[in-house]
């Protein structure tokens, strides 16, 4: 009894006797069951995040984020890779469900309706993030996507650029790209601009494409002046390609991203970009995951966070 309550709480017992029972633990290797000591309240003490890729660095702060507040708490964060597939999501979320996880982190808010039906039918705590939907599963931490591009539209439109072009990676399969540019071209469409749709760029990931990117728009509409790339990597392909050119930027053409982080900050020149509050999304997911494990109140199941437009030396 007294090894157990230890355990489960070290500050119910004095500093000796937990100093002794780790030393006990540390010489038979013992590693206690979770699931069996979890089995009164159905749920284990793992927290599990399906995010769309585990070699995109973008989700690195929200996981420090949630990771930060769930060790706080004696919970486990577990990871997965959705490669931004539906399906697979939803076999991910069915096996978390099977485990008895105290709560689910989606960085989606597109999903299969089995996936919504399980989730809520088996009462598991969920939070979305990756675009503030007006119809949350269970919880949504995020932000406007196409606030956002609405933004970096006026931003530019402010600073005297006329003709644009915008490139991102695929938007059939991300919502939130989708979003981020039809709310760009609602801020263009505002001001009475129109982009031609061969300006309005699909690319793959990588340097090589923001390249390749900038270079067909150049190609395509010799006179554009300012392009919107909806990801970070991407906006520094396109700053090498300027480079290699000979393209003064943004005298020339001015070059926007978003995300902001070390990439964009030292480029040469730094780039304007949508800052999106990552950390802070981990932090306030996680904060809602733990406190309806506690059986606590949540205050708002739909928080929006924000974003800001960081103007640098690129436009």
């Amino acid at each position: 009894m007294t090894v157990s309550r230890a355990m489960r709480n070290p500050d119910s017992v004095s500093p000796a006797v937990l100093k002794s029972v780790q030393r006990a633990i540390d010489k038979s290797g013992y590693v206690p069951n979770r699931v069996a000591g979890n089995l009164s309240s159905n749920r284990t003490s793992v927290v599990a995040l399906i995010i769309p890729s585990l070699r995109n660095a973008l989700y690195a702060e929200m996981i420090k984020g949630i990771s930060d507040v769930l060790s706080r708490s004696n919970l486990h964060l577990m990871i997965s890779d959705s490669g931004l597939d539906l399906q697979e999501e939803e076999k991910l979320v069915a096996e978390y469900v099977a485990q008895r996880v105290c709560g689910i982190i989606l960085h989606n808010t597109k999903h299969t309706q089995r996936t919504v039906d399980m989730l809520r039918k088996s009462a598991t705590a969920c939070v979305e993030t990756g675009n503030l939907t007006s119809t949350p599963i269970d919880m949504v931490v995020s932000y406007s996507n196409h606030a956002a591009g609405k933004a970096m539209a006026e931003h530019l439109l402010g600073l005297g650029y006329r003709r644009f072009a915008f490139a991102s990676l695929p938007v059939a399969r991300s919502e939130r790209l989708r979003q981020r540019r039809n709310g760009f071209l609602a801020g263009l469409r505002k001001a009475g601009i129109e982009i031609d749709p061969a300006l309005l760029l699909e690319v793959d990931a990588g340097l090589n494409s923001g390249a390749q990117a900038l270079a067909d728009v150049l190609a395509r509409a010799p006179r554009t002046q300012a392009v919107f790339f909806a990801g970070d990597v991407l906006a520094a392909g396109a700053i090498f390609e300027c480079q290699r050119r000979g393209l003064d930027v943004p005298k020339r053409i001015a070059i926007a991203a978003s995300d902001d982080n070390d990439l964009m900050q030292n480029m040469v020149p730094p780039i304007t970009t949508v800052a999106f509050p990552r950390y802070e999304i981990g932090v306030r997911s996680a904060e809602m995951i733990v406190a309806r494990g506690a059986g606590e109140a949540v205050d708002a199941t739909r928080v929006d966070l924000g974003f800001s437009v960081i103007q640098r030396g690129s436009t």
